[in-house]
């Protein structure tokens, strides 16, 4: 079913110091090793998919740390290394002084069979887009569809490789890209000047990129699908949604707009007057959801599906994966069956039973007064076992504690805040319990109906309305409908308070987000 052709793990073992080295290579279960972790004045820690272990109690020292970096690469503006001819990633902490005094040595694995569940999708010609949550297998499969694009396909393949993670580091790929070129990244920051620069000098067929993470990414993109190249690549989001809701990187699928209709389209529609629309093509024609290293869930059609999310219709998707013979099954799921696969947070009314919540690493005492002030009563538990849902921030996830690893590995849903702050845990409130006033779950519409009333006030002769507190994202698109109705609007406070002011003025679409 899947064939692990290569790890070199020996490369990576050897650029440990000896007292960590040893301790590690008697490990029973060393060949599933996921990283190393070595920090300045801790004992060195072995991270395993179902347990850590302390290599030695001697603490790491500084001269432990200048050892191992002086074994690998250099480090990049990205703060990464890595073992020539090896895929293994070496990721450095440092302090304010610059020096090193951290290192994470991760395991890199090529991998054969990644791809199965998706090979057709592949040969299509047709631009893929991978989504899926950190450590699920984004860059493994990516890897994998390069070597069978240029091997199997016979076609011109370019890999836009940013950090040394799909073929390896040194200046010759790694043979697990196969016949595919590679082009290296000097900096993070110049990863769409590249991007352009292999289509426009090397002629490819088919462009490979990891992380598509900034605007000027995604406008690279689109410019290379507009050529007419095909591009596989992966972004930051587990689902569709999450990307249509991501305004750095929803042009990828169309991006997304406030179009004001007139009286009687609106009634013709049967909608309010205003509405979001995809605002272009998309980049991607497919999106495919990595919800496990053999199970996908695919959108064949990305305009199809962005344009019935937009007008609260339900998207089947279709979901596959491997059995227990490495034969591909698939069937047809509703977004009713598959809530909990993606893997967040379900809705819930007020009168169904709520979520047990775990908080790790999060203020129980603020989340508990903003839950009062809302009129809600969370269920709070004192145990993992005892939840359904792990609540944590996302600077404690980025570390990946047991609590995390023993949640994903129970297939316990996990919801990632991204800062402890009020407006944070009134998301998190609204997302579990939908507003009983507004009827409707998707309080995005509900924030768009709230601009479209505020203008109908002030044309109808009122001063000024100010709307409730709201994102960026979806103040701007507050400001379109006030500037669309020929209307004047600020935004005032400061977050999470910030909010939209709709007015008659001089200066017509006067915004400022």
């Amino acid at each position: 079913m899947q064939k692990v052709i290569t790890d070199d793990l020996d490369a990576l073992v050897d650029v440990l110091p000896p007292h960590i080295r040893q301790p590690l290579r008697r490990q029973k279960d060393i060949s599933e090793l996921l990283e190393v972790i070595l920090d300045l004045g801790r004992p060195p820690e072995a991270r395993f998919p179902l347990r850590e272990v302390i290599l030695n109690p001697k603490e790491v020292d500084q001269e432990d740390i200048d050892f191992v970096a002086s074994r690998v690469s250099s480090f990049g503006d990205d703060n990464r290394a890595g073992i020539e001819r090896t895929l293994h990633r070496i990721s450095a902490i440092r302090n304010r002084k610059r020096r090193i005094i951290g290192l994470t040595c991760r395991v890199g694995r090529a991998v054969f069979g990644t791809i199965k569940v998706i090979e057709d999708l592949i040969q299509l010609g047709k631009s893929v887009l991978l989504l899926g949550r950190p450590g699920v297998g984004k860059t493994t499969m990516l890897r994998e569809v390069a070597r069978v694009l240029a091997d199997d396909l016979d076609k011109r393949v370019i890999i836009v490789d940013t950090s040394n993670e799909i073929a390896g580091d040194g200046d010759i790929p790694h043979p697990a890209i196969g016949h595919a070129r590679r082009m290296q990244v000097t900096t993070p920051t110049m990863q769409h000047s590249v991007m352009i620069e292999a289509v426009e000098n090397h002629m490819p067929e088919v462009i490979v990129i990891d992380e598509i993470g900034t605007e000027l990414e995604a406008q690279a993109a689109r410019t290379i699908a507009e050529r007419g190249v095909q591009l596989v690549g992966t972004a930051h989001g587990n689902t569709l949604e999450n990307l249509m809701m991501n305004p750095t990187l929803a042009d990828l699928i169309g991006g997304i707009q406030a179009v004001t209709l007139g009286d009687e389209e609106a009634r013709r529609r049967g909608t309010q007057k205003s509405i979001l629309e995809r605002k272009a093509p998309p980049t991607f024609d497919i999106v495919v959801e990595i919800q496990d290293r053999d199970k996908v869930a695919i959108h064949p059609d990305v305009s199809q599906a962005v344009d019935a999310l937009l007008r609260s219709q339900l998207v089947a998707t279709e979901v596959r994966w491997l059995d227990e013979s490495g034969e591909v099954k698939s069937k047809k799921e509703l977004p009713s069956a598959t809530t909990e696969r993606n893997a967040r947070v379900k809705p819930q009314a007020r009168g169904d039973n709520p979520p047990k919540l775990y908080l790790f690493g999060v203020n129980r005492g603020r989340m508990e007064q903003i839950a009062k002030d809302m009129q809600l009563s969370p269920d709070i538990v004192d145990s993992l076992k005892e939840a359904n849902l792990l609540v944590i921030p996302k600077s404690h996830y980025r570390r990946k504690p047991q609590k995390v690893k023993d949640a994903e590995a129970a297939n316990l849903p996990i919801y990632v805040l991204r800062s402890n702050t009020p407006a944070q845990f009134r998301q998190l409130l609204n997302t579990i319990y939908p507003q009983a006033d507004t009827g409707k779950a998707d309080l995005f519409k509900s924030a768009m109906t709230e601009a479209e009333e505020a203008v109908t006030q002030v044309q109808g002769g009122q001063e000024a309305v100010e709307l409730s507190p709201q994102s960026a994202y979806i103040r701007r698109l507050q400001h379109l409908i006030a500037e669309r109705n020929k209307l004047s609007s600020q935004s005032k406070g400061k977050d999470p308070n910030r909010r939209v002011r709709i007015y008659k003025g001089r200066g017509e679409g006067e915004r400022n987000a």
